[in-house]
């Protein structure tokens, strides 16, 4: 493992007990960091904390909840201090259907949590960051967003969203020493695999030239960087982690 350097750092990582979200976390406190997670399950979010240890705080909050998110950042403020980092994970994959199959409120439900919920967080942690003229995002996107996957319309346009607010935000907050990111992962084997199809996994595994699913601490590994003090001039990027898959 490669040492990033998060000493002194305070993170939340949405969707933090699981997946992405506990590597990252994982890393993060690895890195020195201190972790808030945030997660809709609160006792699998508290069991994660206990089994990683001193440095991570569990919170509950539906990130698509502007109220209940604004309480959950106040309430990491008095325990943290402060908020340096912020990762947009939380997600879900949704069910596997064609766009004219797909009902309209699980349409809503996935924009709702992939693409509303990191707008949400950034719209309620961003000042702190503003005012403390220090800041990193990473979102954490998909090759779905870049690609559109099949059977998925719902999940991969609120991954491309992701990708957009990220461009957008960058912009936003370049005169600060803020920097906002995506990466655009390929699959892994995560409880997310739970809501799809086998056949959708085997598609996903058949897109990859290097002929595996990503493995969580790689993808922590990059979080890691971006969240550093080194990632100072790149913003508004998408990083790709699809093993070969992406073509730009």
């Amino acid at each position: 493992m490669n040492k990033i350097d998060l000493s002194g750092r305070c993170a939340v990582v949405t969707g933090g007990a699981q997946g992405f979200g506990r590597a990252i976390t994982e890393r993060f406190i690895a890195s020195g960091a201190k972790v808030a997670i945030w997660d809709h399950d609160q006792t699998l979010a508290e069991k994660t904390a206990k089994e990683i240890g001193a440095g991570v705080t569990a919170f509950k909050v539906d990130v698509s909840d502007l109220a209940a998110v604004e309480k959950t950042r106040d309430a990491t403020l008095k325990a943290f201090g402060k908020i340096d980092i912020l990762v947009n994970n939380a997600g879900i994959a949704g069910v596997n259907k064609t766009v004219w199959e797909t009902d309209l409120d699980e349409w809503r439900k996935v924009l709702r949590i992939n693409l509303d919920g990191p707008f949400i967080c950034c719209k309620a942690i961003v000042p702190s960051m503003v005012k403390q003229n220090y800041g990193r995002i990473v979102n954490i996107a998909s090759i779905a967003g870049k690609e559109g996957n099949p059977n998925a319309a719902h999940y991969s346009a609120s991954k491309a969203g992701l990708i957009a607010l990220t461009k957008s935000l960058g912009k936003e907050l370049a005169g600060y020493e803020i920097a906002v990111n995506a990466v655009t992962p390929a699959a892994a084997r995560t409880a997310i695999f739970d809501q799809m199809t086998q056949q959708h996994i085997d598609f996903m595994l058949s897109k990859i030239p290097k002929g595996r699913f990503v493995l969580v601490e790689e993808l922590a590994a990059m979080v890691a960087w971006l969240a550093s003090e080194d990632c100072a001039f790149s913003t508004g990027a998408v990083f790709d982690i699809s093993g070969g898959r992406a073509t730009y």
